[in-house]
Order: C-alpha cells, then sequence, then structure tokens
C-alpha cells in the first residue's frame, strides 16, 4: 500500500504540476483558514459556508482543509496522490454545486451573474495528471519510498 500512495517517477513533470497546484490552492485556502489576502478568514469562512451555501458542517471544514493543508503537502511533495484525489474531488463538488450554472468562461469583465468553471477544470486536470505521475523531483513522497 506504502508503494502505491507514495509512488513517484521522480520526473520535472509531476515536480511542476504539484507545486503548482500547491501555490495556486495555498493562496485560496490561506484566505479561508488565516484571512490572508484579502480572505475572511476560518470562522467567516465556515459560518459562510454553512449559513450561505448551506453546506453541512463537515463539508464546510473539509474544503478549507483541504485547500490549506493539501496545499502546502502538494507544494512538499507528501502523500501527493491522496491530496489529488480530495483536490479533485473537491474542484468536481465546486463545479456541481456552485458554477456550473454560470457556464464555462471565467467572468473576465464582470458583468456575468458568476464565475464558470473553466478555472476549476484546469485544476482537476493538474491534480488527475499529479494522480497518475506521482509527486516527481524533490517530494517528500520520493524519500519515503526509497
Amino acid at each position: 500500500m506504502k508503494e502505491i500512495i507514495f509512488a513517484t517517477s521522480r520526473n520535472w513533470a509531476g515536480f511542476i504540476t504539484r507545486v503548482t497546484i500547491g501555490i495556486v490552492l495555498f493562496a485560496h485556502g490561506s484566505q479561508k483558514m488565516l484571512g490572508w489576502f484579502g480572505g475572511a478568514g476560518f470562522s467567516n469562512t465556515m459560518d459562510y459556508f454553512t449559513t450561505q451555501l448551506h453546506l453541512s458542517t463537515v463539508v464546510a471544514f473539509l474544503v478549507i482543509f483541504i485547500e490549506f493543508f493539501g496545499s502546502l503537502c502538494m507544494i512538499f511533495g507528501f502523500a501527493v496522490r491522496l491530496w489529488a484525489i480530495a483536490i479533485t474531488i473537491l474542484f468536481l463538488g465546486i463545479i456541481f454545486t456552485a458554477h456550473m450554472h454560470n457556464g464555462f468562461f471565467m467572468n473576465w469583465s464582470g458583468t456575468n451573474k458568476g464565475e464558470g468553471y473553466e478555472y476549476h477544470l484546469l485544476m482537476i486536470g493538474l491534480a488527475l495528471a499529479t494522480l497518475i505521475n506521482g509527486g516527481g523531483k524533490f517530494s517528500i513522497d520520493s524519500a519515503i519510498v526509497d
């Protein structure tokens, strides 16, 4: 089981996909967890998710947890395949609960009712590529399987 979870091809592609996911997701996760980058912080985000979006407390917590801790684990390359699965499920949920009705494209002009799901689809693609490839070079995973 350890070999399946932590296996990696130790190439640059795995490194690039996991670090890209990690950096982008960290910005969003730290908004929700810590209130950085103009975010609301943990308590306010939990309140918004549960009262405005009507998510269960468990789901709201998991969104914040995956975005914050998952992003850090992706950056450092720890349990990359597990986090890639969690990120894929997270972004599928985000698409189907909040963005599908807004169409494909992001709202660059600010004239649409909301954001489309193109960004979320990109994150799913990166996560699936990382799931297949593993964490790549310089990952904690590669040290675990040695």
